[in-house]
């Protein structure tokens, strides 16, 4: 059985060049990202007629931040890893990303987003990879400061995948002493393969939504199916890149947001580096 991912190195290590470009181009991998955050976003329970602002805490190479775009929302990410956000930048995603460490605490202005996601990043919060590195000092400065940047009555939500029971209590203790209500939604909780569990926590009232138990209840299938045969005609060269952002951008005019001018360097491989 193979290690998991936070005992082998921290993620800023992990993620590396060549993890990050093999994180983004494995199927399942996008499959499964896709799926949650499409979940996530459920449990936010957006308002369905305007556009939100949302902090994606982990971002990665984006891809949850496009399934956000998918959606119509706009985003602002945060990920330790550079090579993570290259990878990122080289796809064009439409988000704008920090290079920051989410233990360090969210570094916005209070009430700026109208909710954030999280996925599969908090639980490397939970390992110690320097003398400095205190769990649940470093849980409850993200989850203090992800309050304070939050609009009232807005959510939190976070995927996650806990070593053990002990790790599930530590996060949700920390985030419920930083003054969120909410708690744990488990989806298909008697399935090894596909359980997920998603920490919803809220600012103001409400009710916490009950976990899924049949894997055909959320979403819309065919428009993930749709979404998966874009991005494997993407990744095979059937699609050419510059086509890509061109139908991106053309969405974009369309939700009626600002997008920029088209013109030759368009598609083009960027030459920055985080």
């Amino acid at each position: 059985m193979s290690k998991r991912p936070e005992h082998q190195a921290p993620p800023e290590v992990y993620y590396g060049v060549d993890e990050a470009r093999k994180y983004t181009q494995n199927s399942r991998i996008i499959e499964v990202q896709e799926k949650c955050t499409e979940r996530a976003l459920e449990l936010l329970t957006l308002p369905d007629d305007q556009s939100c602002l949302l902090l994606d805490l982990g971002c990665g190479s984006g891809l949850s931040g496009e399934a956000i775009t998918d959606q119509g929302h706009m985003w602002i990410g945060m990920d330790i890893s550079s090579s993570m956000l290259d990878v990122a930048m080289d796809r064009e995603v439409e988000g704008d990303m920090l290079l920051a460490d989410i233990g360090n605490g969210v570094p916005f202005r209070p009430a700026m987003f109208d909710g954030a996601i999280s996925i599969s990043a908090v639980q490397w919060l939970c390992y110690s990879d320097s003398a400095a590195h205190k769990p649940a000092r470093r849980l409850y400065r993200l989850f203090m400061t992800l309050f304070a940047s939050l609009a009232r009555g807005s959510r939190a939500v976070f995927q996650f995948y806990p070593e053990n029971d002990a790790q599930v209590e530590l996060i949700v203790s920390q985030a419920m002493r930083a003054g969120f209500t909410g708690g744990l939604v488990v989806d298909y909780p008697n399935s090894t393969r596909a359980k997920k569990i998603y920490l919803v926590l809220m600012t103001g009232g409400g009710t916490l939504p009950r976990g899924l138990q049949d894997q055909n209840e959320s979403g819309s299938l065919q428009a993930q199916y749709q979404r998966r045969e874009r991005m494997k005609q993407i990744r095979s060269g059937k699609l050419p890149k510059r086509a890509w952002i061109m139908h991106k951008k053309e969405r974009r005019r369309k939700q009626g947001k600002e997008v920029r001018r088209d013109s030759k360097f368009t598609g083009r491989k960027r030459s920055g580096r985080f």
